[in-house]
């Protein structure tokens, strides 16, 4: 009989070839794919280079390390892919932070009081933020600029420009906990992440945060309050600021006016080395949680290598370059 006359027969190494371009084809599309290899890549490198890097210490303490910028990444992710940015972060997790150690301390608030006025403070601070940018209509650029120098000068009014110290017994005790081998704050971060995953990935309102970024008019026109939404993104941003700030505060029983410095430029650059866009509208999670995993790595491994630690200001520079690259090709690729 020809096999012409039964194709399906003809030709099973073809279909498997095809089934196998499928296969690659699908696992591209998924967001995380472009920054777990070289995630993967750089772990590889540097644990040839040292295989410290992967020891049980070392990836303790880099978990410890990642988990304080982490949870203000988580917020920030949220406000990304919303549109819009936030600048003053780490002046604001600082700021809660002296505002709850000065309450314990020097106001003898009970724990839980002043914990709670940390929260709001940042709360507050991103509802500031979201009303000038999204009713007032100031650019996310300048307002949460101007966040940052008035939450950094008041951090040094109300501190004085001392450290707030010592902090109760409870707060020394969470901060000091052994949990799971690292410590709770990355234990609060991990499930900080899954709760913000699940949000953008099965619940409405994360849906409404793509689409306020990706095309703020249309969502308008289809009947999502962007406004609100934004404004809640931007609390939300302030609430997990205040958080961060008051985990490192526990973690080292002391409440520093410098807490957070710098904390604003490393949580943005994790965030678009994880693959969201500076545009808005698209990102993931677990791809800030990479984010932050690559910059660790990359610090970590300078350090074992005996790398002047200088260098790893330049390595993260030009990898969060690279990334906004990607992420402009990547744009113009859809649009085109």
């Amino acid at each position: 009989m020809n096999k012409a006359s039964h194709p399906e027969t003809a030709t099973p190494a073809g279909g498997s070839a095809a089934t196998g371009k499928g296969f690659v084809r699908r696992a591209l599309a998924v967001p995380e794919v472009g920054i777990l290899v070289p995630l993967l890549g750089l772990t590889f490198f540097f644990y040839v280079l040292n295989p410290v890097l992967l020891s049980g210490e070392n990836i303790g303490s880099m978990l410890r390390a990642m988990s304080f910028v982490g949870v203000v990444a988580v917020g920030l992710t949220l406000l990304m892919i919303a549109g819009e940015i936030d600048l003053s972060v780490g002046s604001v997790a600082g700021l809660c932070a002296i505002v709850a150690s000065h309450l314990m301390k020097n106001a003898e608030w009970p724990v839980a009081a002043a914990l709670l006025a940390g929260l709001a403070t940042g709360g507050f601070a991103g509802l500031i933020n979201g009303l000038l940018v999204a009713r007032v209509g100031i650019p996310a650029f300048i307002a949460t600029l101007g966040m940052l120098y008035v939450a950094r000068g008041a951090s040094f009014l109300i501190s004085k420009g001392y450290p707030l110290y010592p902090l109760p017994a409870s707060v020394q005790s969470f901060g000091a906990a052994d949990t799971l081998g690292t410590s709770a704050s990355f234990v609060i971060f991990i499930a900080l992440v899954i709760v913000a995953d699940v949000l953008l990935r099965r619940m409405v309102f994360g849906r409404m945060i793509y689409a306020t970024g990706g095309n703020a008019e249309a969502a308008r026109l289809a009947g999502v309050n962007t406004v609100g939404v934004k404004i809640a993104c931007f609390v939300l941003t302030g609430l997990l600021a205040a958080l961060g700030g008051m985990l490192i505060m526990a973690r080292f029983n002391v409440g520093r006016p410098e807490t957070g410095t710098g904390w604003e430029l490393e949580v943005i650059a994790a965030v678009v080395i994880g693959g969201v866009s500076l545009f808005g509208g698209s990102g993931t999670m677990i791809g800030t949680l990479c984010g932050l995993m690559i910059m660790q790595i990359v610090r970590s491994g300078l350090v074992i290598s005996g790398v002047n630690t200088h260098w790893q200001t330049v390595a993260l520079g030009v990898i969060m370059i690279a990334a906004v690259g990607v992420d402009l090709l990547r744009r113009r690729a859809r649009l085109s």
